[in-house]
């Protein structure tokens, strides 16, 4: 375990398996998705428990904050995706176009736009200004479950068991599709939005060129598994992080391509790390390890 880094609070959830552990957007707070159908928002720091969100008819898979924190968008098995007032801790609204698990859940950059990912192959657009209850677009390409869905000012990366990841440019209103040939588990552009990370069912991390679709490297080292497992970059486009069966959260440099570091404790090991928060200004990390959040602190 790297000296750099220490476990700050270990957090027992009480919501089941946690599904998904998100940093909210000043990365002050976090909030978890359980299989027992609730989503809870913590302060990490002082590992305290600050508000309850139940309404899921079944396990939470995702859930995210908007810009301003003052709503959480979540969605679940239930094929639904809930607007929640943050303070009422009340459903504002209720989304149901997909006929399967919707999976993933992202706001865009201004939060006036939720973009839904769903084991129905589809992705969906939700103008939530609005007070339609139908998405505003639908993304019909993938031909497989949709694994990942990342948003950046302009664009929408997806990332699909079809072994594809598809990036959606608003603007010019165009499709770039790439074929990694390999089950996708995550994709997620890095900070200064050059390259895209992308997990992979056989167990590799690759760094794709956005523009050209070049692979520039690949993060070795993890387990093949069946297992949606997610990563990312760090705040500063310096690191790579993947959770994974091992229940470490393996770190490597991004340039080197080598391994900097495993984050675990000997309770973590015994679980799958599954899901991995990055804080938005600090080399700090969440990570969803079975019914417990784990804060990693440099």
């Amino acid at each position: 375990m790297s000296e750099e880094y220490s476990l700050s609070a270990r957090i027992y959830c009480n919501q089941g398996a946690i599904r998904s552990v998100r940093f909210s957007e000043d990365g002050a707070y976090c909030i978890t998705s359980g299989s027992n159908k609730k989503v809870k928002l913590w302060n990490p720091y002082k590992s305290v428990l600050l508000k309850t969100y139940a309404g899921h008819g079944n396990e939470v898979m995702d859930a995210c904050s908007s810009c301003d924190q003052s709503q959480i968008a979540s969605c679940s098995v239930d094929k639904s995706v809930i607007i929640w007032d943050v303070i009422a801790g009340t459903p504002i609204r209720r989304l149901r176009c997909h006929t399967g698990t919707v999976t993933t859940v992202r706001f865009n950059e201004m939060s006036t736009v939720i973009v839904s990912g769903s084991q129905d192959n589809s992705v969906m657009l939700w103008d939530i200004r609005s007070r339609t209850m139908t998405p505003i677009q639908v993304l019909p390409d993938a031909k497989d479950s949709i694994s990942s869905v990342r948003i950046s000012d302009h664009e929408i990366l997806t990332a699909s068991y079809d072994t594809k990841i598809r990036r959606y440019d608003i603007r010019a209103g165009s499709l770039v599709t790439d074929c990694i040939g390999e089950v996708i588990t995550c994709a997620s552009f890095t900070k200064d939005n050059h390259c895209i990370v992308v997990s992979c069912s056989d167990g590799t991390i690759k760094l794709i060129d956005k523009d050209t679709g070049e692979l520039l490297g690949e993060y070795e080292g993890l387990s093949k598994s069946d297992f949606c497992l997610e990563s990312s970059v760090n705040y500063d486009d310096t690191m790579v992080l993947s959770g994974s069966i091992d229940g470490r959260i393996w770190v490597w440099n991004l340039i080197s391509r080598k391994i900097v570091t495993h984050l675990f404790d000997e309770k973590s090991i015994e679980h799958p790390i599954i899901s991995i928060g990055v804080h938005p200004t600090k080399n700090n990390f969440l990570a969803a390890n079975a019914s417990d959040i784990l804060l990693w602190e440099k």
